[in-house]
């Protein structure tokens, strides 16, 4: 199922829609929204359309730098969010201070990010977006379910229980192969296996959401002996992977990995290739058996 035309314009129209919102509010939102999109035409550009010329590689590293920044600020919006959301009645001066800590971070990222998005940056960056939406040969584009199903196949399903490691591999991975198919058209086979993607992505994003606020309230509170807030949220943590590692134990699409689809080695090879997955971010591990 190779893209249409229309659909790759659509994702450099939305693209600068994205910048131009952005750099007129740094909202959770609009941080969001860039983030996502930016995240969107890199899978179209590097894993979808081949061969990317000059100018379209340097439009990808512009962006990429203001996501990076947008990032710092995205992770802090979802851990105010997670925090506002904790409903315990551990500590509640320490959940305020934690609470105006991560405020104050975020306020000093959006200074920098919103430096990041000056006039003559963001008015480069859309005459890029523009020129790049014409250089796209979509007719020598790669069939987007089998790029996704080739991005899930690279992992590896080792035997026994699934660490912090593997699932990070899978947040990384699921995300990234859900931006592939969403270029596909729209059939009752594309539908069915996006909705799959975004079950698991929901999943594992959540835990990874918590994940975060737990390893941030640790450095800055104590650990789980220290703190009954820390305490309070590992368990929280404890929980959001269990239903992450049921998640993807549910999953078919998972399970049947690289037998989903028939994958060219030289395909598979380059998905591979383009895959980047981080390690864990450094917390104990939490087995479950799968």
């Amino acid at each position: 199922m190779s893209i249409t035309p229309e659909r790759s314009q659509l994702a450099f129209q939305k693209m600068e829609r994205a910048l131009l919102k952005l750099s007129s509010a740094q909202d959770a939102e609009s941080v969001h929204g860039f983030r996502t999109t930016s995240r969107r035409l890199q899978t179209l550009l590097e894993q979808i359309v081949p061969k990317r010329n000059r100018n379209q590689k340097k439009v990808l590293k512009m962006l990429e730098q203001i996501r990076n920044r947008a990032g710092k600020v995205r992770d802090l919006d979802i851990q105010l969010a997670a925090l506002r959301s904790l409903k315990v009645p551990q500590e509640p001066r320490r959940k305020t201070q934690l609470m105006h800590g991560l405020i104050e971070l975020r306020v000093k990222h959006e200074r920098k990010l919103r430096k990041a998005l000056d006039k003559d940056e963001v008015r480069e960056i859309q005459k890029r977006l523009k020129r790049a939406s014409r250089e796209v040969n979509v007719g020598a584009a790669a069939d987007s379910l089998k790029v996704a199903r080739a991005m899930l196949a690279q992992i590896v399903h080792p035997k026994g229980p699934v660490t912090e490691d593997l699932m990070h591999q899978y947040r990384i991975v699921v995300k990234r192969a859900r931006y592939a198919a969403e270029f596909a058209p729209k059939t009752t086979e594309s539908e069915q296996f996006i909705a799959q993607l975004k079950r698991l992505q929901d999943a594992v994003g959540n835990w990874h959401d918590w994940l975060t606020l737990t390893q941030t309230a640790a450095k800055r509170i104590g650990d789980i002996n220290q703190s009954s807030l820390v305490a309070a949220l590992h368990n929280v943590t404890g929980g959001k992977f269990r239903q992450a590692v049921a998640a993807l134990s549910a999953s078919r699409m998972i399970q049947n990995g690289s037998r989903s689809t028939a994958v060219s080695p030289e395909a598979s090879s380059q998905v591979s290739g383009k895959l980047k997955t981080k390690a864990s971010l450094g917390a104990p591990l939490i087995e479950t058996a799968a």
